[in-house]
């Protein structure tokens, strides 16, 4: 790649009139020497599998196999119908759609790590639920992933996306300032205000530890992926209102570096701190050890139909794979 760090990303693109999304096409055609179209057409079924499995959120059954989880998305979503949304219905529903997406993770279903299984639900939430609100196309949509993918190669070059090396910071915070970054490239924003959206997302989520309930991604991956949604969705309006971020964001990535490998082991991904050793997460761990007769397989929900299904608009409706 010709970049290795935001400001130079940000550097080329202006220098050369690109978006941020048109420079790594052009770098992924060159670093795997694959044609563009195939290029694209990849990054297209991403997006479908992304789309299918917040379908699949709403409209099947998510309970993972520990039992613990699964449903939220939903509950999230019969909410919104009441028009009562604290934070507004935009973020409510990225919201919605990003639990759906981690709940599908939990319960075995198929999703596109972004950047890792972790954190799967918080570009999908932001990308699907800002197409149905603003008539996107898929293509465009598409772009904005390799503008993400962009932001995600400098953090994984320069810092964390892995729990286990940083802390939730790399993978959930990761995310966040990816799509709050191609949010913003989205709405037609310029590189240098995706480089500060990227910083003001970050900051946000510096120090946060990975502390997985029984280790499983599930107690509070999930929340956190909701939550996460509404997060870049803040950071985008931000860069885009022209808030700029302080501290410039290759040294906020610098920072993840620093705290991710200064946090003790128990706080990523060992499951020995934070949440999972709290008096109701040791129970849960403790519980989901003891040997059980065979567990009863959930009811098949795959045929629910109604205001659930109706949730998921024609803008978003999948048109690719079906979830494996």
């Amino acid at each position: 790649m010709r970049f290795k760090h935001l400001h130079e990303l940000n550097a080329i693109c202006t220098a050369e009139s690109k978006t941020i999304a048109q420079l790594m096409i052009e770098e992924q055609v060159q670093e795997t020497n694959t044609p563009e179209a195939d290029v694209v057409k990849q990054m297209s079924e991403y997006y479908q599998v992304m789309k299918e499995a917040v379908r699949k959120g709403l409209t099947e059954d998510t309970t993972s196999r520990s039992g613990l989880t699964g449903g939220d998305g939903k509950k999230m979503a019969q909410y919104i119908r009441q028009g009562e949304a604290c934070s507004g219905d935009a973020s409510a529903l990225a919201m919605a759609y990003a639990l759906c997406v981690s709940e599908v993770n939990a319960s075995m279903g198929r999703i596109v790590a972004t950047p890792t299984a972790g954190s799967c639900g918080i570009i999908p939430g932001v990308f699907i639920s800002s197409q149905e609100r603003f008539g996107w196309t898929d293509e465009h949509l598409v772009n904005g992933l390799f503008c993400a993918g962009a932001i995600g190669y400098v953090i994984a070059n320069n810092s964390f996306i892995s729990g286990a090396e940083g802390g939730c910071q790399a993978e959930v915070g990761s995310a966040i300032g990816m799509a709050a970054g191609a949010m913003v490239e989205l709405r037609g924003g310029t590189p240098e205000q995706v480089v500060h959206a990227v910083g003001l997302a970050l900051k946000n989520t510096l120090g946060l530890i990975c502390d997985p309930v029984a280790g499983l991604v599930e107690i509070p991956c999930i929340v956190r992926n909701g939550l996460g949604a509404v997060t870049a969705l803040a950071a985008a309006d931000m860069a885009l209102a022209g808030v700029r971020s302080a501290i410039p964001s290759d040294e906020v990535i610098d920072v993840m570096l620093e705290v991710g490998s200064a946090m003790p082991s128990r706080h990523r991904e060992t499951a020995q701190g934070g949440l999972a050793q709290t008096p109701t997460g040791r129970k849960m761990m403790e519980k989901l050890a003891k040997p059980k007769a065979k567990r009863a397989e959930p009811e098949d929900k795959s045929e629910i139909t109604g205001a659930d299904a109706e949730m998921y608009t024609e803008a978003g409706s999948p048109q690719g794979k079906q979830a494996e």
